[in-house]
């Protein structure tokens, strides 16, 4: 995942409680802000959805794409890329989990290309934004259980 953009977070929560979380795509509307909406296209194998739709509303970005994911036999990390987007025309991203005690760090990496002109600054500044979004509505959801 060439010039991707990443942070982590600590989640109080051992991992296996973590991925639960992530692989419940149906859930992502209750904590995933942006995302409005979310199908599971193909279910995969061993539980894990292999294909994903998704509809997110970020104010003046409103998109549809679907995902391809890749999850790791140990259930620690999972990666995905585009297979169709609207203004997106690649993304590629993962989420790796170390355990830290009773916790959870976890790792989310983000790459997207759009289908107009963005230059690189503003591009990762949006990547940062929906990453650390994104971490904090999971850590929420884990968290409250």
């Amino acid at each position: 995942m060439a010039d991707a953009t990443s942070s982590s977070i600590t989640i109080s929560a051992p991992p296996d409680q973590v991925m639960a979380v992530i692989a419940d795509f149906e859930s992502y509307p209750e904590w995933a802000d942006q995302v409005r909406d979310v199908e599971v296209l193909d279910a995969g194998t061993g539980g894990r959805a292999g294909r994903v739709k998704f509809s997110m509303d970020a104010g003046a970005i409103k998109d549809t794409y679907t995902l391809d994911y890749d999850w790791a036999a140990d259930d620690r990390s999972v990666s995905w890329n585009l297979v169709k987007g609207g203004i997106q025309k690649a993304q590629d991203g993962s989420y790796e989990l170390v355990a830290d005690g009773g916790a959870t760090t976890v790792t989310y990496k983000l790459s997207v290309e759009v289908n107009f002109p963005m230059i690189g600054m503003l591009r990762r500044k949006a990547e940062k934004v929906i990453i650390d979004t994104a971490l904090k509505g999971l850590k929420r959801r884990v968290e409250k259980g």
